[in-house]
């Protein structure tokens, strides 16, 4: 399993801003390119996000891991409420599948991406997950214990751990920061790109294993 991967934060319906981050990414071809989920939710173009990501997967190899808008959008489907994703940014999602539109209207291949999402991935020296885990739990542990795995999805207290006891680098997003998180054990690549805040307003991605950092500014 190789370890030469692009992980790439937070899209957020940000589709032009993708667009022009994956064509910058063309000279790394060669390399797993691994999104940490948030596709969906608050972006104006969530559709586009999904229906562009289904046509460059037969492109490069790719991973898609499950961010907590994803699984809010899963959770809907299976319950019928919609109200928690609603207040947190669901309804700029199916407007973008058209005017009026409901969880009906998303097409089956946009719903069997969102199914086949990832809850994590590994390689021999890195964990990607899509907001962290514990900072009191090894990777092994965390892996194992299903309880925690909803900690894989919301968690943030890891961001205050001085030395967390992993075996391996955690790659994560979820968090919105200025500037890549880069601390011992743990890279976070989510740069806001969907909000419009100083600082933020911009789609990371970094380089592994050389820890290079690629920045794409908001066009949306």
């Amino acid at each position: 399993m190789t370890d030469q991967i692009v992980a790439i934060g937070d899209v957020h319906g940000c589709a032009k801003t993708l667009k022009t981050l994956w064509k910058r990414l063309e000279p790394y071809e060669d390399y797993v390119h691994l999104f940490v989920g948030d596709y969906i939710d608050r972006g104006p173009d969530s559709k586009e996000v999904i229906d562009f990501l289904l046509e460059v997967k037969q492109d490069r190899e790719t991973v898609f891991l499950r961010g907590n808008h994803e699984l809010m959008l899963l959770h809907s489907l299976k319950t019928g409420s919609s109200r928690n994703w609603m207040m947190n940014g669901g309804q700029s999602t199916l407007d973008s599948y058209g005017k009026n539109a409901s969880l009906s209207d998303i097409p089956d291949s946009h719903i069997n991406f969102f199914k086949k999402t990832r809850l994590y991935y590994e390689t021999e020296k890195y964990f990607f997950v899509h907001a962290g885990i514990p900072p009191s739990m090894t990777v092994e542990e965390a892996k194992e214990d299903k309880s925690t795995h909803d900690y894989f999805y919301w968690g943030r207290e890891h961001l205050n751990a001085f030395e967390p006891p992993w075996e391996k680098t955690v790659v994560f997003g979820h968090t919105p920061q200025p500037f890549p998180i880069q601390q011992s054990k743990m890279i976070g690549i989510d740069t806001g790109c969907v909000y419009n805040r100083p600082g933020l307003g911009k789609l990371t991605a970094v380089r592994l294993p050389e820890k290079k950092f690629m920045h794409q500014l908001s066009e949306d």
